[in-house]
């Protein structure tokens, strides 16, 4: 529920506006001039602001598609990234968002159109190379679906660009909308997966483990390409144990005719997010573990990282071709 909209003066009359306006009648509206202004200011408290975040309502004007950095890929030599929203409504104690931001209110970017423009000119101007576009990169791609209508909008204008892939990475089980929607064969709905007894200590309010392995099922049933992204791998006591279930629970209702790819990664933050958010949970286990900052990212130590990556990476194996499998590298 949102009790506080912030509203920019500029799109206050948006259509996308005043349906949001409609959907929190009894939220208390303010109008100030960019998002900025609340969202920006130093003196806020992350931690603080989490337990009931307001919604701002703001206008994107410019770097609607990023390039991706170098190693997030499944499989296309252009990748990007484009974030309708800051922020999201899990609580991952993992999450970088909570190192980069000052601010843990949500920010949705109304102006749709903007975005689409942008990125059908960067098909245009490639038309024979196929694109990746990555969504969920700053926030959660579906959870705040029922507010944003980000797939509804979203779906019908990739699946009329030929050389454009989507990926739509999620923890959420609002597949509603995709439900509603034909495939595309060039759309990816990739779910972030931990063993639940990760997930419940480290993925504060997201839906467990079973719930999105239904969410899931339910899409590949209607012929949805699926990615399975086992990402940030996190250490703790048996978890060559706890991996290999997840793997067993996931690979006994995949298709493999349904699943477009696999990636994998290990917890890693960069050094200056990693020291805010432990300021922030300084009591938190999961900072505890055995972790070492190299080149300005902190993960952990090498030789454990390379434990983990090299176990799971087997475990995946046996399961998936290679060709399916993109580790992550960043």
């Amino acid at each position: 529920m949102v009790h506080t909209l912030f509203i920019e003066e500029n799109i206050r009359q948006h259509p996308r506006t005043l349906a949001i306006i409609d959907r929190f009648p009894k939220a208390r509206k303010i109008i100030c001039e960019r998002y900025g202004e609340v969202f920006n200011p130093k003196a806020q408290n992350f931690r603080l602001q989490k337990q009931d975040p307001a919604l701002i309502l703001a206008e994107k004007y410019k770097h609607f598609a990023l390039p991706a950095p170098p190693g997030y890929n499944i499989g296309a030599k252009n990748n990007y990234y484009f974030s309708h929203m800051l922020n999201c409504l899990y609580d991952c104690r993992y999450c970088f968002l909570q190192g980069m931001f000052q601010s843990a209110n949500y920010v949705l970017f109304v102006n749709f159109e903007d975005y689409q423009q942008e990125i059908k000119q960067i098909c245009h101007a490639s038309p024979n190379e196929d694109i990746h576009f990555f969504s969920g990169y700053d926030c959660d791609s579906l959870a705040f679906e029922p507010v944003t209508g980000f797939a509804e909008h979203f779906l019908p204008f990739f699946a009329n660009i030929s050389n454009a892939w989507l990926e739509i990475r999620t923890k959420s089980t609002q597949i509603r909308n995709l439900l509603k929607t034909a495939p595309n064969p060039r759309t990816i709905i990739a779910f972030s997966l931990s063993p639940d007894e990760i997930a419940t200590k480290v993925e504060d309010k997201a839906p467990s483990l079973a719930r999105r392995l239904d969410a899931l099922c339910k899409l590949q049933k209607q012929g949805w390409q699926i990615g399975l992204r086992f990402d940030p791998l996190i250490y703790q006591t048996g978890y060559q144990e706890q991996y290999k279930c997840l793997f067993e629970q996931v690979f006994s209702r995949i298709k493999m005719d349904s699943l477009h790819s696999v990636s994998l990664g290990v917890f890693r933050l960069p050094e200056k997010y990693f020291k805010k958010i432990h300021s922030l949970y300084p009591e938190e286990p999961l900072f505890a573990s055995p972790l070492e900052t190299k080149q300005k990212i902190t993960s952990y130590k090498s030789e454990l990282e390379q434990e983990m990556l090299q176990y799971c990476t087997e475990q995946l194996l046996s399961y998936i071709p290679d060709s399916k499998f993109f580790p992550c590298t960043l």
